[in-house]
């Protein structure tokens, strides 16, 4: 145990918990900073080896990492091990759930791209009836969004619609290619708006809590951090009842260990936190801790061919640059078919095109991918999950991880809403295809299940309302005015956005308001 009080504990490292260290820090904040897994050294820890040289041959290791579709032998040990770290689902219903215990969490390996919620998002009770509305808006947390822009370096034009704020960007003035201008102008005329993408360049290659706010939290000389420390429970005082530190044990010496600290703020990410909590617990007088698991919808979409870039004919001039089409649906009409939207990442590709796009096989499957090389068209969908009370995670005592803590059990699945918005999406892709004078070579309008996009969020959800969420408007348990959730927990509801650049902004903002309160003796 550590004799020493800590002001702040932050469980996690990713982008939420290193915002948190940044923010906390330079107010002048002691913290400590816990992480179940180590600190990568690249340098010194990868090596190169062949397929051959491996057990699997490149492959994944049977059993290990069932539900991370970008695993595989070479980078094993990347990813949590499903082993070590289980948890359960109903086979019918199955949840991906892919986990990093790396110091910098997913923050290391996200896709970057970097998008505002719009008031269609924080206020879409208002809009449509359905779910809660956010208890706060966009103008309250757009200069939060600026500020994160900035430290993340956001590449984008000023050309988003209302649904999809613009922000504090460095600004893209890349003409586009010939192959987007003819689809933006077949999309316009059905109504779909064709935006330019908006990505978070970093630093030296990395986008990531590491290298953007670690180091300036340890600059301060405020952070202290411990690497290989799992979480087994969030402890309480026994005369007031309020979180005073946690007990962890070490991951590779099974050591049991404890800290106290004055504040415990969770950023382990959305699942990891509310697994925390449901055994520790908090923070649920609401009875919601777990309740309105929600993400976006993945994997319905399209493969197209521009004819005049096949047999790799289509110059920069032609082909290559990418785009987004944010939400459109149920913006100013009203689809009878389901509620919210979805988005689509759109990419003109000079490479290859894969074999599944062609039925030939042999001899004629090799011509048709030469006749057809660098003429690739890709959409792919972003859609919002309802966050729903029935979808949710709950803690499974029959089983439990290599350090005998309990798991989660995950029951979620999609409905009639998240089906009838891919296959929407598909038709009217395929139309904008058609229009531009592209060619359909393959769709698909089932979304891969729940969980593959990576954005679960919502489990611990924020709200004025302590009957109806778990969070106060500034990411505080409503029943512990010592205990703050500032990962994509707090979200109440989902959007079609990535949620890196929401996150990002209230833990900020979180971080903030709590230092302040922490200076006038209110926590």
């Amino acid at each position: 145990m550590m004799s020493k009080k800590v002001d702040v504990l932050i469980i996690g490292s990713g982008h939420a918990g290193g915002m948190a260290a940044k923010v906390l820090t330079e107010r002048g904040v002691e913290c400590l900073m816990l992480n179940a897994g180590p600190v990568a050294d690249v340098t010194r820890q990868a090596r190169e080896e062949s397929a051959y040289q491996l057990p699997f041959r490149g492959f994944k290791p049977p059993g290990k990492l069932e539900h991370v579709f970008q695993a595989n032998e070479f980078n094993t040990s990347v990813w949590v091990d499903e082993q070590e770290v289980p948890y359960t689902f109903d086979p019918a219903h199955p949840y991906n759930w892919v986990r990093v215990r790396l110091f910098g969490g997913r923050s290391l390996f996200w896709s970057r791209q970097s998008f505002r919620l719009s008031d269609y998002e924080f206020k879409a009770k208002s809009h449509d009836g359905f779910g809660e509305d956010w208890p706060l808006d966009h103008a309250e947390l757009s200069p939060y969004y600026a500020r994160v822009e900035e430290i993340f370096r956001v590449v984008g034009a000023l050309d988003g619609p209302p649904q999809m704020p613009d922000g504090n960007f460095i600004l893209d003035d890349a003409p586009w290619s010939g192959s987007m201008q003819r689809f933006r102008k077949a999309a316009k005329s059905l109504g779909v708006p064709l935006c330019k993408q908006r990505r978070a360049t970093g630093r030296d290659g990395l986008a990531s809590s590491v290298n953007l706010l670690l180091p300036d939290a340890e600059r301060t000389g405020r952070l202290t951090s411990i690497e290989n420390a799992v979480v087994r429970e969030i402890t309480t005082d026994k005369n007031t009842g309020q979180p005073n530190g946690c007990r962890f044990v070490d991951r590779l010496s099974h050591r049991e260990m404890e800290v106290q600290a004055r504040v415990v703020v969770l950023a382990a990410g959305t699942l990891e936190s509310t697994r925390l909590l449901l055994n520790s617990g908090l923070a649920n007088s609401s009875g919601l801790v777990g309740r309105y698991l929600c993400d976006q919808i993945y994997g319905a979409g399209l493969v197209c061919s521009v004819p005049e870039a096949r047999g790799s004919r289509g110059d920069k001039s032609l082909m290559g640059g990418g785009a987004i089409i944010p939400r459109f649906r149920n913006i100013t009409d009203k689809s009878s078919k389901f509620l919210r939207g979805y988005a689509l990442n759109v990419t003109s590709a000079t490479g290859p095109l894969g074999a599944s796009n062609f039925t030939e096989y042999g001899e004629a499957l090799d011509r048709k991918m030469a006749e057809y090389a660098g003429s690739g068209f890709h959409m792919t969908i972003m859609g919002e999950v309802l966050a729903r009370y029935e979808n949710h995670v709950r803690i499974n005592r029959q089983k439990t991880d290599a350090w005998g803590i309990p798991v989660l059990h995950i029951e979620t699945q999609y409905t009639d809403n998240e089906y009838n918005m891919a296959a929407d999406a598909v038709d009217t892709m395929s139309q904008v295809a058609h229009d531009a004078g592209f060619e359909v070579l393959a769709s698909n309008k089932v979304p891969n299940p729940p969980g593959y996009s990576i954005h679960e969020v919502g489990t611990c959800r924020m709200g004025n309302d302590r009957k109806q969420s778990v969070l106060n408007r500034w990411s505080q348990s409503h029943d512990h005015k010592n205990l703050w959730v500032v990962d994509g927990a707090g979200f109440t509801s989902a959007g079609w956005q990535n949620p890196t650049m929401t996150i990002l902004a209230l833990a900020m903002r979180a971080a903030e308001h709590l230092a302040d309160e922490m200076k006038q003796g209110n926590v």
